[in-house]
């Protein structure tokens, strides 16, 4: 009886230290550039003004979050998020979005990532170029049905904070 139990502990210790393994390198590789792509996709999206591209990006929940720049932009589930980019798709135009000091990171089980990068936003409101430089952008990333797909994101603008001086 003893060797049973014995042999009972081994085996779940062993069931246990295998099932909880993380994914191997080569396979986050390939998760990192789906998710770079996303997100190419997404600066495609806006520079286009394509609501389709941007529907296909993000997940088609109740749940979704944007928070945007303005202090009143908190958008939640992909209605509020589809109105509120067609309002702005129809103020501006000649949009190009540049990307720097990109993150990525994943879980390890490669369900979920979240990320970071900065980004360039120019573009052209009320027939005047306007610029924004060093835009904050963050966010989480779910796997659904094999496909990486936004449910949340926030933009931000740096302030000048003078602490210290």
């Amino acid at each position: 009886m003893r060797i049973y139990n014995i042999s009972s502990v081994i085996l779940i210790t062993l069931f246990f230290i295998t099932s909880c393994e993380c994914e191997k390198d080569e396979h986050l590789t390939s998760e990192k550039d789906a998710i770079e792509n996303l997100l190419d996709n997404y600066i495609l999206a806006n520079e286009k003004q394509d609501i389709n591209l941007m529907q296909d990006i993000w997940a088609p929940l109740d749940n979704i979050i944007w928070i945007g720049t303005d202090s009143d932009e908190r958008f939640i589930g992909w209605q509020e998020m589809q109105n509120a980019l067609i309002d702005q798709f129809g103020y501006i135009s000649n949009t190009y979005i540049s990307s720097s000091n990109q993150t990525i990171r994943i879980n390890c089980t490669s369900n979920t990532a979240w990320f970071s990068e900065n980004l360039r936003y120019n573009y052209m409101y009320k027939d005047e170029a306007h610029s924004f430089e060093g835009l904050r952008f963050t966010g989480v990333l779910e796997k659904i049905d094999g496909t990486w797909k936004f449910v949340q994101a926030h933009l931000s603008i740096p302030a000048v904070v003078d602490i210290g001086d």
